[in-house]
């Protein structure tokens, strides 16, 4: 039962802490909590094994947190580096309509000449 209920605490603090920013959560910060979580509950359950779910759970939390903001924070990073890619094609394509219209242009000017 001290499982249950030091799962449930880890989750409920997650889930209150989540709420309280009133923003959807980044990448990072979605891993960070999730890994933490995660960790808690795993740590909870080795801690009640050698009789102390509580310092489980804080060390498993702790240690997931990290763990979770450093996976995070690499999908963040490649998220990020992606939409500056998806950004400069779609740059270079409007650039290359733009040419291919100034050509068109040139063309007919030279026909009517």
């Amino acid at each position: 039962m001290r499982i249950r209920s030091a799962i449930f605490a880890g989750l409920a603090a997650a889930i209150f802490a989540a709420g309280c920013t009133g923003q959807p959560l980044s990448t990072r910060e979605g891993s960070t909590l999730g890994g933490a979580g995660l960790g808690a509950g795993a740590g909870a359950i080795i801690g009640a094994a050698v009789g102390h779910p509580g310092a489980g759970a804080a060390i498993g939390g702790g240690l997931g947190g990290v763990t979770g903001y450093a996976v995070g924070n690499s999908m963040q990073n490649q998220q990020t580096a992606n939409q500056q890619t998806q950004a400069q094609v779609q740059e270079q394509q409007q650039e290359i309509e733009q040419q291919r219209m100034e050509l068109q242009q040139l063309r007919r000017q030279n026909e009517t000449e």
